[in-house]
């Protein structure tokens, strides 16, 4: 198989609803068991999954909080390769009355608090950066995203981003999709991302990366690629 590294992103692409049907689980069990290192990308944090071993289980690697974070399901080792949330930072979105989740790195909200977001990171004068995801807002260190996280990942198995495929669906996506040796979008993501992928599925989310994953173990992913001219 060409492609020797499966990366995916979590809302949207194999979850619907934070859950995983039986269909994409399976689709995902076989790609490991073909020997494909499988990534999960997500701008989730590490507990969001602590309940849900068993999907995290599904996965070589996992890179969370949108870069900032790497977990390894099979030792539980995790390692934050980006600084914690600056506390003048926090003050001040708190002070301008955001509603804030902190992560380990990452420092999530909801539009329509994008505007005092970008205030708060005005105000401190501090090297951030503020993403969107589908309605939601999150605030990184400059330079930390999806893209920076898995090349860690690639730099630890000895690869590079020609040998991975990845999917997603979302606006945070599109930084780590672009430099994917085969980018696909699942059918329900958002058109900019399925304008810039060289695969869009035919089916939404978990049924689309199965489509996809059945295209790579069939070795036909060249059915699923635009013809050149």
């Amino acid at each position: 198989m060409k492609y020797r590294v499966f990366a995916t992103d979590f809302d949207g692409t194999i979850a619907t609803d934070g859950m995983l049907d039986g269909p994409t689980v399976g689709a995902l069990q076989r790609l490991r068991s073909a020997g494909v290192i499988c990534c999960l990308v997500t701008g989730r944090e590490l507990w969001d999954f602590e309940n849900a071993d068993t999907v995290l289980s599904l996965f070589d690697y996992v890179v969370a909080e949108n870069g900032a974070v790497l977990y390894t399901p099979g030792t539980k080792e995790t390692r934050v390769i980006a600084p914690a949330p600056p506390a003048d930072f926090l003050s001040e979105l708190t002070r301008r009355g955001v509603p804030i989740r902190v992560g380990q790195v990452i420092v999530a909200t909801v539009e329509p608090h994008e505007v005092a977001v970008l205030e708060a990171v005005k105000e401190t004068a501090l090297e951030l950066q503020v993403i969107f995801n589908k309605g939601a807002v999150m605030v990184l260190p400059a330079g930390v995203n999806k893209a920076t996280g898995l090349q860690a990942i690639l730099d630890l198995c000895d690869m590079s981003f020609a040998d991975v495929v990845g999917v997603g669906d979302a606006e945070n996506d599109h930084v780590f999709l672009e430099h994917c040796g085969l980018s696909a979008a699942v059918a329900n993501a958002v058109p900019g991302i399925k304008e810039r992928a060289k695969v869009v599925t035919r089916s939404n989310a978990g049924a689309g990366v199965t489509e996809l994953i059945d295209a790579l173990l069939s070795e036909n992913i060249k059915s699923l690629q635009p013809e050149e001219n």
